[in-house]
């Protein structure tokens, strides 16, 4: 599937100031240096291509949840990281309206980067304020405003929707990337298509869940998520979390399997048949694995077990495309993340896989593992809701806002 919207390539953008909305929400470490710079190094396709058009490149982004400004979610740390990146200076301004910020991008030279200071630092933009919008405009003198901020094309905000009333709006090169690579991977995958399904919660991903019913050949449940299907079941799973109100949603999801592959749904939507459990969540804990029918009452699962990750990896080594959202246990603990790690490492070692990684955690996860930028997978998403979201088939605010391309 091609893209159905304009991007950089397509309008008469030369030597125009542009202004490009970016999705430099990293996360950051306690001292609140940038613990992974994959959303700022994705987005210098983009930024370069504009520089090579002679442009002036105005950059506006969020970080964080700020109430009011907060120096702790500054964009300048992220303004100097994009400098390092692209080996040219960065301007950085500590406002992203007002005449400071019109007066410094003014002052800038043609074919210059200047970061504007976090969207959210003003409330009207989560509010999708059209006034707000406008005075974003009017401080870039934008000719065009570049939408390139995948992670958050599914929320309707000023620097989203708003903004693309205010000025002749195109999509950037991550932005096509990213929606062509996952449509393409939902619409006509190379088969077998197995999606590894994790994370936290049912409720969080129940229409992707549904998707996948319909298109992929096999689906691997882990994660909390999975202790929430174990219960649907039957199966006492102790101190595990569980969704107690998803029993509706998950007589639906197996209604469909039924349908799609009769008797066999045990073999189309494959649960742990044991897991890893501790007492407490802790650093310390050591990893205790059981099979799902003798889980504690005191227990919880915290990853899936050694049996699940052998059964994991047979299923996933022979497929042609993996979609994984959702880490498969709780992984931010090392004890906890080998169902993870297996899966990575399954998907790193077999160069027959398409391997497209789920934005959020899983991403967080997978980069952390990798240890070269993700480049052992074939796409790693800068999206985390807007992944699930277009994964799941539903429109897009971000994008659907953007000029249509010509048919």
């Amino acid at each position: 599937m091609g893209f159905f919207k304009l991007t950089i390539r397509d309008v008469p953008l030369d030597d125009k100031n542009v202004l490009v909305r970016a999705d430099y929400n990293v996360p950051l470490e306690k001292d609140g240096t940038i613990a992974d710079d994959l959303r700022i190094r994705a987005s210098l396709p983009t930024i370069e291509y504009l520089l090579k058009r002679g442009c002036k490149v105005v950059i506006i982004s969020h970080l964080g949840r700020p109430e009011g400004r907060d120096a702790s979610l500054s964009l300048e740390p992220i303004a100097q990281r994009l400098a390092e990146l692209l080996k040219r200076n960065v301007i950085f301004v500590n406002d992203c309206i007002g005449d400071k910020a019109y007066q410094a991008v003014k002052r800038a030279p043609n074919n210059s980067v200047i970061v504007l200071e976090n969207l959210r630092f003003y409330k009207e933009e989560e509010a999708d304020d059209k006034e707000f919008a406008k005075k974003l405009a009017q401080a870039s003198a934008a000719r065009y405003f570049v939408q390139d901020g995948f992670g958050v094309v599914h929320r309707a905000h000023a620097s989203t929707h708003a903004i693309t009333l205010c000025l002749p709006s195109v999509s950037g090169l991550l932005l096509e990337k990213e929606y062509v690579t996952i449509t393409n991977a939902m619409h006509s995958p190379k088969r077998p298509l197995v999606a590894v399904m994790g994370g936290a919660k049912v409720s969080d991903k129940i229409g992707v869940i549904e998707r996948f019913v319909e298109i992929a050949d096999t689906i691997l449940i882990g994660g909390a998520m999975a202790n929430t299907f174990l219960a649907y079941k039957g199966i006492k799973v102790g101190a595990s979390k569980v969704e107690t109100d998803q029993r509706v949603v998950l007589d639906g999801i197996y209604a469909a399997a039924k349908k799609k592959v009769g008797d066999k749904v045990d073999e189309f939507i494959i649960l742990p048949t044991d897991v890893a459990v501790a007492k407490t969540i802790d650093s310390k804990d050591v990893r205790e694995v059981v099979t799902v029918g003798a889980i504690a009452v005191d227990d919880e699962a915290l990853d899936i077990g050694d049996a699940s990750i052998e059964k994991m990896i047979k299923i996933v080594y022979p497929a042609h495309t993996v979609i994984w959202n959702g880490t498969l246990g709780y992984a931010e603990i090392p004890a906890f993340a080998e169902g993870s790690a297996e899966l990575a490492k399954t998907l790193a070692n077999n160069a027959g896989i398409e391997s497209i990684i789920g934005g959020g955690d899983t991403a967080d996860f997978v980069l952390k593992w990798d240890g070269h930028g993700g480049k052992s997978f074939t796409h790693v998403s800068t999206g985390g809701g807007a992944s699930l979201e277009l994964m799941a088939g539903d429109k897009l605010p971000g994008i659907e806002s953007l000029l249509d391309a010509h048919k």
